[in-house]
């Protein structure tokens, strides 16, 4: 059990890392000292800033089945108007501060968004969950609508066992004819290998809710229920087909640039640009850490709890201890698929939407390309995410999403070559012309997501072995290779936080975060 004076050391300053350091100063006595490798807050959910345009990097709703994130949420920013204010376990204390972006605590709200998201194949649109409306069965035609009704008939009725891939479990859930159309080449234009040699665990975690049947009817209660719902919540409503979700004013990293400094204020200490280089252990103890600034010095840091959410394998290779052989080689054999995002700036799409007033701007958060011509993979439109991220809200601001290694060509081209290779490509299929680009630019993030093969077949060799360190937590997307949403990477810190008061040594809960059957996650939710 946590004692005053004590000090809990946190590796990263994302969603998780930043939710460790607030659970443990609503909930204890523990000190948190935050240390963050970059100049930036909010991990891959920061919000990136150019020329006074915001970018999110790969999309984040605020939209979660735990109802223990969402209030945390809607406590730390109140949905669009509502008093600021905290209250926690039934204390009530008023947040003070400016807040790192806004002067006025008015612009520190969540929006309240609608959802749409549909994949382009074909050169045609197509929604995302395939709906089997009219559109669609014109779009494919009538001899594939027939070999993908067959074949999902077949799947249902002789189910592919045990599933050993992740090709096998998208065929049991849709047939091999839609698998083919629709999930095959976006997903390994996502992870750069065939879907049968990646792990079915990918879509137990990320889809594991959907279904064709629950697609339709899902599309038959929105067909009769009238004027849509207004409920958040959405409470009986897979995640990949909610149709609204939260979302803060000015982008992600406004939520937790704020959380950075709500809790500086509240005594934790938050250092940016520290690189943790070195773990001292003493027996399944952790002692100190190792963190060199950007001098070269390097400081050492004793705590009695230690959260990490760096790379498993970067911290494997810290560790000071004796590694096991065959842990290290699990450690050494983990995958990371890195992501870049080309932002574009233009004075409108050439692709529009067609409604009973007009030509409008499209309404999609993000479009999936299932182009098999052309490397990129997703389109997100910004304006549709908050109006509040373009410093001109008449102008289109777009975030061409590529998917590679760092080891890849595409990494190592310059921001002028990969400008030009995303204007092309958006030139190709007719979404853009070139002559309406205003501005561009280019963001890469490495390790980006945890990789479900190469080694991963053996990750309970590696987490087994560390998960023996007793004040070690490893929480976030890539401190536990799990392919977290960013929920699931609070909800990790929040247990390992009720774990610490409980005095619980025991982290079975810690890894059962995103495998219960109940908590759906899909395709699209990052």
């Amino acid at each position: 059990m946590s004692k005053a004076g004590q000090k809990a050391l946190i590796i990263g300053a994302g969603p998780a890392g930043l939710t460790a350091a607030f659970e443990l100063l609503e909930r204890s006595q523990v000190q948190p000292i935050v240390l963050e490798k970059s100049d930036e807050f909010g991990g891959i959910s920061r919000t990136v800033r150019y020329k006074g345009n915001r970018m999110d990097i790969g999309g984040h709703r605020f939209f979660s089945k735990s109802d223990r994130v969402m209030d945390w949420w809607k406590r730390v920013m109140p949905v669009d108007g509502e008093a600021h204010s905290i209250t926690y376990q039934g204390k009530t204390r008023e947040v003070s501060g400016s807040g790192p972006i806004d002067s006025a605590k008015e612009d520190r709200v969540m929006l309240v968004r609608n959802r749409k998201s549909r994949i382009y194949f074909l050169r045609q649109f197509f929604e995302y969950p395939i709906q089997l409306t009219g559109d669609t069965l014109r779009a494919l035609g009538a001899a594939r609508t027939f070999k993908i009704g067959i074949s999902y008939i077949a799947a249902m009725i002789q189910q592919l066992t045990p599933e050993e891939s992740l090709e096998d479990f998208l065929i049991n859930r849709f047939g091999r004819e839609l698998y083919l159309t629709f999930f095959k080449s976006y997903t390994e234009k996502v992870w750069g290998v065939p879907c049968d040699q990646i792990s079915a665990e990918w879509g137990a975690q990320r889809i594991k809710g959907l279904s064709i049947t629950k697609a339709i009817t899902h599309f038959l209660k929105k067909a009769f229920a009238g004027k849509p719902s207004q409920d958040i919540a959405q409470k009986g409503t897979e995640t990949s087909l909610i149709e609204k979700f939260l979302y803060p004013k000015y982008g992600p990293g406004q939520l937790w640039e704020y959380v950075a400094e709500d809790v500086a204020q509240r005594g934790a200490v938050v250092r940016k640009g520290l690189n943790v280089t070195k773990v001292y252990t003493e027996g399944w103890q952790v002692l100190a850490i190792d963190a060199v600034d950007e001098s070269g010095a390097v400081q050492r840091i004793e705590a009695d709890y230690f959260f990490s959410t760096m790379p498993m394998k970067e911290l494997v290779r810290a560790l000071d201890c004796p590694v096991p052989a065959n842990v290290r080689e699990v450690s050494e054999g983990l995958i990371y698929r890195d992501f870049i995002t080309v932002g574009v700036l233009l004075n409108k799409l050439k692709v529009l939407e067609q409604t009973e007033t007009g030509s409008k701007l499209l309404r999609d958060n993000w479009i999936y390309i299932q182009e098999p011509d052309v490397q990129v993979g997703r389109m997100q439109i910004f304006n549709n995410w908050s109006p509040y991220l373009l410093e001109d809200p008449d102008k289109v601001w777009l975030g061409l999403e590529y998917f590679c290694y760092e080891t890849d060509d595409i990494w190592k081209l310059s921001d002028a070559d990969m400008i030009e290779l995303a204007t092309k490509e958006m030139e190709k299929i007719g979404m853009i012309d070139r002559a309406e680009v205003l501005d561009a630019c280019v963001i890469r993030v490495p390790k980006t997501y945890p990789a479900y093969f190469g080694a991963y077949e053996r990750f309970d060799e590696l987490k087994d072995w560390i998960s023996q360190f007793e004040n070690l937590f490893l929480v976030g997307r890539n401190g536990m290779h799990k392919y977290n949403n960013q929920d699931h990477s609070m909800l990790t810190a929040m247990t390992a936080v009720d774990n610490i008061v409980a005095g619980r040594k025991d982290k079975a809960n810690l890894w059962e975060v995103n495998t219960e059957m109940e908590y759906h996650e899909s395709k699209d939710g990052k």
